[in-house]
């Protein structure tokens, strides 16, 4: 069997129109009514976070970063985390995981927040929301609602409605 190489590579502008064809893929129309999406539409990605992977020119895997506001403290929304059907169970999510945290840690963000399962996210250092804590601006199962600490503490204090960042 021939082994693929997977290039994992800060997202461009360029790539938005194969993201949308992705998330089209995987997620289907349902999408546009999720909470997470509606929180995240008409916003700029924040590309120095965000990341593609590639076979060849094949558009795999995006992970996709959006500045929000928990409580009114700076926060990074993560997803859609998304990977071609036929890709999955490969890694090809947790590579973009690692590189999206990794990037903005190293840029100095605190606090990631998405709307996920907690036993695929708890491995790259994910938890559940404390109930009541944030309120999502939409319906949210609240044991979906999981925050990472990329500075420890940083989530202390820390509560209120999840918004837009300005």
């Amino acid at each position: 069997m021939t082994q693929l190489t997977l290039d994992v590579a800060p997202l461009t502008p360029a790539d938005l129109p194969q993201i949308e064809k992705l998330d089209e893929r995987a997620f289907g129309p349902g999408r546009f009514t999720r909470t997470a999406y509606r929180l995240r539409e008409g916003m700029t990605p924040l590309t120095a976070c965000s990341f593609v992977a590639r076979v060849g020119t094949f558009l795999v895997g995006s992970n996709i970063m959006t500045p929000i506001l928990t409580g009114g403290a700076p926060a990074l929304l993560l997803g859609p985390l998304t990977v071609e059907p036929a890709f999955r169970s490969r890694g090809i999510g947790e590579r973009l995981l690692q590189a999206s945290l990794d990037a903005a840690r190293a840029q100095g963000h605190k606090l990631v927040l998405l709307v996920g399962d907690e036993p695929y996210y708890k491995r790259v250092g994910f938890k559940r929301v404390p109930m009541g804590r944030l309120t999502m601006p939409g319906p949210v199962d609240p044991a979906r609602l999981l925050i990472c600490e990329l500075q420890d503490g940083a989530f202390e204090g820390v509560q209120g409605a999840v918004t837009r960042a300005a």
